[in-house]
């Protein structure tokens, strides 16, 4: 299932990582997506609750639709920009989209049409520009996997500057500085995307698409999909684990965990915000030295080796789980604060597994799904986020009810179940494929 394209017609440039400049043009529109993304939702309950006078149910409510239908709406925006924007105008108009939603929320009246523009925008803007990133390559490059790692540590990026500055604006100055903020920081991604074209991929022609059927047996198409579906599956049950980072753990940092520093009568208390820094910091940091080892090994990134490495993830994650369970146990029934060491412990392994999981698995996405149905298929990977985010906080809802080293067991069952299934599937799948197309 050969693509045609600039990748394959030329050997372009190196830049970021030694990969193609386009690669740099896509990290950078993605940092900036994010920064304005998770400005906007640093920001929301807060503005909700203060300035708008909101009860504190009515803006949770309010802040969980608008999170679903932003990780729901990328499946019918990749619909769209397979069949009727393409690639690059769907980038552009949902990019303009979430740009014009945050600045509306400098308004009071305009609050739900804003969300809904940033949401709705999210969808069209998502799926194509991931997309694009694994169509700068060849098929057999084995670049792409890493490119998608470097792609991965510009979302992280992005969702690390955004609390700090949009954050900090919102609540010092205003928070129409902070929406502000986020609006600008999406107006300068999109200018760098427009600005950038002649290094992007081509979008793809339908020559290009009746190509790859005919060179593809139909049923190796429908294999394809069966391993993106059932991969797709995988993530959600790792994300039912790994989504409980933002959530119990959060409480857990607040009530059970150790947070001061320093001498005894000159002590400090770490925020325990400040914990959910340490996610984004490990996978800026851990990204390159990553790729470095990958690389240095020389391993073909074959479908199987890519599944195997996804399980590797899951089980690396399912012992950061682990981790809180001895960590549970420690602070016993009368549930005493325990060392911070423990969930820095937690956060190493998960981010570790997560970086095995999630960089693949858009690789995989890429590499798998069929041309006319790419963005669409991208937009499919971001309803696992949707569900898995879901179905973590109804497992959430649990956490005063079941001891705490039981719940986090739970989680790390989830992930291992991940770890097994995808195991299962890599030696199936090294028994009928031989290449990722």
């Amino acid at each position: 299932m050969g693509r045609t394209g600039k990748a394959e017609e030329e050997a372009p440039a190196r830049t970021l990582f030694g990969h193609p400049p386009g690669l740099t043009v896509l990290f950078t529109t993605q940092m900036w997506a994010e920064f304005s993304f998770f400005g906007l939702q640093a920001l929301l309950v807060y503005y909700m609750t203060r300035h708008l006078g909101f009860g504190q149910a009515k803006s949770s409510l309010i802040y969980g639709a608008y999170g679903a239908a932003a990780f729901f709406s990328p499946f019918f925006g990749g619909i769209i920009a397979d069949r009727w924007l393409g690639r690059t105008k769907s980038v552009i108009i949902g990019g303009a989209m979430m740009m014009v939603g945050h600045f509306a929320m400098a308004s009071e009246t305009l609050l739900f049409p804003a969300l809904a523009l940033v949401a709705l925008g999210n969808g069209l803007f998502i799926p194509p520009l991931a997309i694009q990133v694994g169509s700068l390559y060849a098929d057999a490059d084995p670049r792409k996997a890493y490119a998608y790692s470097a792609y991965y540590m510009g979302i992280n990026l992005g969702g690390l500057l955004a609390p700090l500055i949009c954050g900090t604006l919102g609540e010092l100055y205003g928070w129409h500085w902070g929406f502000t903020a986020a609006g600008v920081g999406m107006a300068i991604g999109l200018t760098i995307y427009c600005s950038c074209l002649g290094l992007l991929p081509p979008e793809p022609s339908r020559r290009a698409s009746a190509a790859e059927e005919k060179a593809s047996a139909a049923p190796v198409i429908r294999q394809h999909v069966a391993i993106l579906l059932l991969m797709i599956a995988m993530v959600v049950l790792f994300r039912i684990g790994y989504e409980q980072s933002g959530n119990v753990i959060a409480l857990w940092v607040a009530d059970f965990t150790d947070r001061s520093v320093g001498l005894p009568g000159h002590e400090l208390t770490i925020p325990a915000t400040w914990f959910q820094s340490i996610n984004p910091l490990l996978i800026i940091v851990g990204t390159p030295l990553l790729i470095a080892f990958w690389r240095r090994r020389k391993i073909k990134e074959t479908v199987p080796h890519l599944l195997r490495r996804m399980a590797i993830g899951c089980l690396i994650a399912a012992a950061a789980m682990l981790v809180m369970v001895v960590a549970a146990l420690a602070s016993g029934p009368e549930g005493a604060r325990v060392s911070s060491l423990w969930v820095l412990a937690y956060f190493v392994l998960l981010t570790l597994g997560e970086l095995f999981v999630i960089p693949v698995g858009l690789t995989l996405v890429e590499s798998l799904a069929p041309i006319r149905f790419a963005s669409m298929a991208m937009g499919g990977w971001y309803i696992a986020k949707f569900l898995g985010s879901l179905l973590a906080g109804i497992m959430g809802a649990y956490w005063l009810r079941i001891p705490p080293a039981l719940f986090f067991g739970l989680g790390a069952g989830s992930t291992l179940l991940a770890s097994l299934c995808l195991i299962v599937m890599a030696r199936t799948t090294a028994r009928t494929l031989s290449s990722p197309r």
